[in-house]
């Protein structure tokens, strides 16, 4: 650290805690959607679908990944880019029982749609208690 560093290095920089990086899993495949509701018989799945030309999915997007600090392994973490993969996002709603928002998480235990938040809903404590 130099001089400057110290000199002008204000506490509250020091004591923040160290960012940890969202898991994602891209989803870019239909036939993973099945293979999600099987797996999540082990361990909850959440779907984030995030609509890549929109400002408030691109925020919500941001405040998640900042505010991300669950435990590894605690939850599989699947990330689907929704104008590439539009037939995916349907398949979902229609396979999991969820009407289709953007920006949207949906979580999955069992094979069923156990929660979904959309917009400002979205939040990273919530998936501490699924």
């Amino acid at each position: 650290m130099g001089f400057f560093d110290k000199m002008f290095k204000s506490d509250s920089n020091e004591n923040k805690p160290e960012k940890i990086s969202v898991p994602w899993i891209q989803l870019t495949q239909i036939e993973t959607l099945e293979e999600i509701a099987d797996d999540s018989s082990n361990q909850p799945i959440a779907i984030l679908k995030h609509s890549t030309s929109c400002g408030i999915s691109r925020m919500v997007l941001r405040q998640f990944e900042q505010n991300y600090n669950l435990e590894p392994d605690s939850i599989k973490l699947y990330f689907l880019d929704l104008l590439s993969y539009r037939d995916i996002s349907n398949k979902i709603a229609t396979r999991f029982n969820v009407p289709h928002e953007s920006p949207q998480l949906i979580v999955i235990k069992d094979g069923k749609a156990i929660y979904n938040a959309s917009h400002s809903e979205i939040d990273v404590e919530k998936l501490k208690t699924v």
